[in-house]
């Protein structure tokens, strides 16, 4: 028995991307980041390994970090995704991206956007007091640096700048404090 797929679909999909409305007409199977990447020209999100493990193509969906190469464009219509191209700008850096140039937590670079991304939704998440696996309790959270590399665990960097990345978080989470 043959079967016979039909040709990929588009339609036109509107999206709102660090404030910006967008309209696209991706196929229906495109994931949210090869739109940003290939249909939007929003390249600061990385495609690492293309299946959620590394941690690369991190943005935030609704203020909560996600891998964008996981997730189908079409289920983010309605959602405010906020790439790294959202965060700051070269003239008034985002407080993490500032502390990540500050205490060297970029080296190659590639992984970064993804990790700036991940660390402005775990503070978040440490603000509104959700534990993780390390927590030691479910109430208040105490950050730490056990914390932060838990929270982090999904995010890789092949140039081993970990303490540096750990260094910048904990220097904005303490200024935020």
């Amino acid at each position: 028995m043959r079967v016979y797929l039909a040709e990929p679909q588009g339609s036109d999909m509107h999206f709102t991307i660090n404030g910006t409305a967008y309209t696209a007409e991706p196929d229906i199977r495109t994931s949210l980041l090869d739109l940003l990447r290939e249909h939007l020209g929003l390249t600061g999100s990385k495609k690492g390994c293309d299946h959620g493990q590394c941690g690369a193509c991190t943005v935030l969906v609704n203020g909560r970090r996600i891998n964008s190469c996981l997730s189908l464009a079409v289920m983010h219509q309605d959602d405010e995704i906020t790439t790294i191209e959202g965060l700051g700008t070269p003239e008034d850096l985002h407080p993490l991206q500032a502390a990540f140039v500050k205490h060297d937590g970029y080296q190659c670079g590639y992984c970064t956007p993804g990790q700036i991304c991940s660390a402005v939704g775990m503070l978040d998440e440490v603000k509104k007091g959700w534990p993780s696996h390390v927590s030691e309790t479910l109430g208040d959270v105490e950050f730490n640096d056990g914390e932060i590399s838990e929270r982090m665990s999904g995010n890789l960097c092949r140039c081993a700048a970990y303490p540096n990345i750990v260094d910048a978080i904990r220097d904005v989470a303490e200024a935020k404090a």
